[in-house]
Formats: structure tokens, C-alpha cells, sequence
């Protein structure tokens, strides 16, 4: 079902930190009788319609899950397209996102990635590293799993050197060693195109994070549809585990 349209309570704080699992540009392609392609080119508008109102909303972190560890196994055309798309939006964008005030940052396995789009990811990196505005985080060749699987083999070298007590192995110390260490957990995930479930995303990050599913597909999610999952964010109460008040 779609979010219900609803005002934000200027009284009550918006999410810190927003993540987004951005699906359905394939369905949206598909509806309308156009290539695969053409639903990622659309939903890189609604990347920027959604990078500028989590600015003018004054959430402080968005991280969008762009490509999956998983989307490798897509056939290999598709792969390619996405990538070629992938590098005209890190060339097109990043003057944009730099006089935006924005700071750029990816996570996930970025070695997998082709070297001329790890060369652009760093420049991007490098050249808003000292911004102050929002915080954007794209998740490229990204896996929970696989980060936290990271982070157990990296305390186990550790371990095994002599540098770190077993015992001394605690919460704090994993989330230590995941890429998204130093930034705020998720308040807010939202997720489009209808599916109700995380598809591998932030595993460890997501333990208290609240959930916004709605039917429209990436290519259609605007700022109205962002404000409305502000909202709905607004409406609930976090309890983390505890009893409410």
C-alpha cells in the first residue's frame, strides 16, 4: 500500500539518518513497455529529487542502496548498462552535489568494481570530504553479510596477532569495524515497489530502525512521497525495546 499523505509535526525531529532501498525501476520500465535501462535512467531523477529534500527536510544522513553484492548475478548486459549509468552519474552529479554542500561517500565492495568508476568514487570522495552538508551514502556492491563477515575476519586477525583480547570482543568493538563505523544507525529505512524486506541491506546498522514500505516504484518516489514517509516516521514511538511512556 502507498504511505498516507500526512503533514510533518514540526514539533517532533525528522530521522537522523535515512536509508533507502531504491526498487522497482525494472517493474516501472516494464509497465510502460521500455527497456530496463530506461527505468534506471528514471530512477537517477528521483536520486536527485530525494538527495535535495532530505537537505531542505534536515535529515543529515541518506544512504541509498544502489547496486547489490547480488545484482552481479543479473544478466550481464544489464550489469554493464548499469554501470555505464553508474559513471555518467558520478561525472554529471558531482559539481552538483559539491555546490550542494553535500559529502560523498560509498560503501561495499568497491574492488569489484571496473577501475575507472573506483578512480571516480575517490575523486568524489576526495573533492566533497570537507562539505558540511548532508551526508550521502551509496552502497555499491554492498552486502550485510558480507561487511560483517569482514568485520569477524578482521577481529579474528587481530586475535590471532595478538593485538586483541577475545574478551574484549564486544558490540561496539564489531560496529567498530563495519564500513559505516563513526555514522549514526538508520532511524528510518524506506523501501519502494512494494517487497517487505531489507534484501541484505545494513543487517547489523537496522536492529532498531523503523520501517516505511509503500507500493511506488522508485522511478514515481518524489519529495512528497519522502516527506510523507518523514511523517509517518514522526507518528510512531521508539521504544527500543523498553516500555513506552
Amino acid at each position: 500500500m502507498s504511505i498516507s499523505p500526512q503533514s510533518r509535526n514540526a514539533d517532533r525531529p525528522v530521522p537522523l539518518h535515512v536509508a533507502i532501498i531504491m526498487d522497482g525501476n525494472g517493474r516501472w520500465a516494464a509497465k510502460r513497455g521500455l527497456p530496463r535501462t530506461e527505468g534506471h535512467r528514471r530512477g537517477a531523477d528521483s536520486v536527485r529529487t530525494v538527495i535535495k529534500a532530505a537537505s531542505r527536510f534536515g535529515v543529515k544522513y541518506l544512504t541509498l542502496f544502489g547496486f547489490s553484492s547480488e545484482n552481479w548475478k543479473r544478466p550481464s548486459g544489464e550489469v554493464m548498462d548499469l554501470m555505464g549509468l553508474l559513471r555518467l552519474y558520478l561525472r554529471k552529479e558531482l559539481a552538483e552535489l559539491h555546490k550542494q554542500g553535500v559529502k560523498f561517500r560509498v560503501i561495499g565492495e568497491r574492488s569489484r568494481l571496473p577501475q575507472d568508476i573506483q578512480d571516480l568514487i575517490a575523486n568524489a570522495e576526495e573533492r566533497t570530504r570537507h562539505n558540511t552538508g548532508l551526508n550521502l551514502l551509496l552502497a555499491l556492491s554492498y552486502g550485510g553479510r558480507a561487511e560483517l563477515a569482514g568485520a569477524a575476519r578482521t577481529l579474528a586477525e587481530q586475535v590471532k596477532a595478538g593485538e586483541l583480547d577475545p574478551a574484549d570482543i564486544d558490540e561496539d568493538k564489531l560496529a567498530d569495524h563495519l564500513e559505516t563505523r563513526g555514522i549514526p544507525d538508520p532511524d528510518l529505512l524506506i523501501r519502494t515497489s512494494g517487497e517487505k524486506r531489507i534484501s541484505n541491506f545494513l543487517l547489523w546498522q537496522t536492529a532498531y530502525t523503523e520501517f516505511v514500505f509503500t507500493d511506488t516504484l522508485w522511478p514515481d518516489f518524489d519529495a512528497q512521497e519522502f516527506e510523507a514517509a518523514l511523517a509517518e516516521f514522526q507518528s510512531r514511538e521508539r521504544r527500543y525495546g523498553s516500555v513506552g511512556v
